[in-house]
């Protein structure tokens, strides 16, 4: 039993961060024999794991086929919402709880991150990492726990919004003034900074899926 609980955990960490990672896009179809192989473990597990998944809705169906969702524009823009209020609030409670090691790491990860400007795909893996350490830093379990959730659905973006001429740079610089807020125990200003971000992450977002639309 408990090397069942234990494959299905692992098949669903897997799948997750495959999709996480963009290994597996919005509209791939996915194969439980397929993934049973790659992932080295029997169907089962694989099968629990992609029930998941539905339920959580990073999976919906085509015909008899689970395939890797996508979000409408509506939906994107509720995400974001949500997001913004969220990740605002853990940036309010980090400027209140974070430690001194805490905030090192924060400003740590934004200067060792000025290097990968030129590699979107490697920076939006940074990036992940950055918002998760801000998540942790607010000290607060439940936050943590939604932001995760939102996080997941993140992963149903086909392509990095870090990827757009210049967002890079204005991105870096953007979490250059969360932390700084956050060293000054500002919890308005780091709240503001991180909404702010979100905000132009979402503007950039935009203007990419609408240059996709065009394409």
């Amino acid at each position: 039993m408990t090397e069942a609980k234990s494959a299905q955990k692992d098949a669903y960490s897997l799948l997750l961060e495959a999709i996480d990672l963009g290994e597996f896009k919005p509209g791939d179809r996915l194969v439980e024999s397929d993934l049973a192989e790659r992932f080295g473990v029997s169907r089962t597990p694989i099968r629990e794991a992609l029930q998941r998944l539905e339920t959580q809705q990073l999976l919906t169906r085509d015909g008899r086929s689970l395939i890797v969702a996508s979000l409408d524009h509506n939906q994107l823009a509720e995400l974001y919402v949500v997001r913004a209020e969220l990740e605002g609030l853990a940036a309010r409670l980090a400027a209140k709880h974070a430690t001194e090691e805490e905030v090192r790491v924060l400003r740590d990860m934004v200067e060792e991150d000025r290097a990968l400007v030129d590699d979107p795909e490697a920076l939006a893996r940074a990036n992940r990492r950055f918002h998760r350490q801000l998540h942790l830093a607010s000290h607060n379990r439940f936050l943590v726990q939604q932001l995760n959730l939102v996080h997941q659905s993140m992963a149903l973006m086909a392509t990095t919004s870090l990827a757009v001429e210049g967002r890079s740079e204005t991105a870096l610089a953007e979490h250059d003034a969360i932390v700084s807020a956050i060293e000054a125990h500002d919890e308005e200003a780091a709240q503001a900074a991180l909404k702010d971000h979100i905000s132009k992450a979402f503007v950039t977002r935009l203007k990419l899926d609408a240059a996709g639309a065009e394409g």
